[in-house]
């Protein structure tokens, strides 16, 4: 069995930063995708940065150049740095792991930018 936590979140002041960490623990043989996604209240859940175990990376538009993800293949863990943090970026975050016979969820950490 595999288990997905996250940690990190909380809360700060607009222009702030946070670290976002999920670390996927268990029976592991292989982990092909890690990425964050994150959903606010009242819309759909969005894309924010993914990393291939090769180390591809892909972001959704309104975090390029403020968010960067990277991970550890040898702990199983995911990073998200998050650095000039706006009121809109509020959301409950989301780790999604990819595995080569399916796909896993965290249960998803809040963070909440204040203005």
């Amino acid at each position: 069995q595999v288990h997905v936590v996250e940690s990190g979140g909380g809360l700060v002041q607009a222009g702030g930063s946070l670290r976002l960490s999920c670390a996927a623990s268990g029976s592991i043989f292989r982990i092909n995708v890690m990425g964050w996604y994150r959903q606010a209240p009242g819309k759909q859940r969005e894309l924010v940065a993914a990393i291939t175990s090769g180390g591809s990376t892909n972001y959704g538009d309104s975090m390029k150049g403020r968010f960067t993800i990277s991970r550890d293949n040898s702990k199983n863990t995911v990073y998200l740095q998050m650095n000039s943090l706006k009121p809109e970026d509020t959301a409950v975050y989301y780790c999604k792991i990819v595995f080569p016979l399916g796909t896993l969820w965290g249960p998803g950490t809040q963070v909440t930018v204040s203005s």
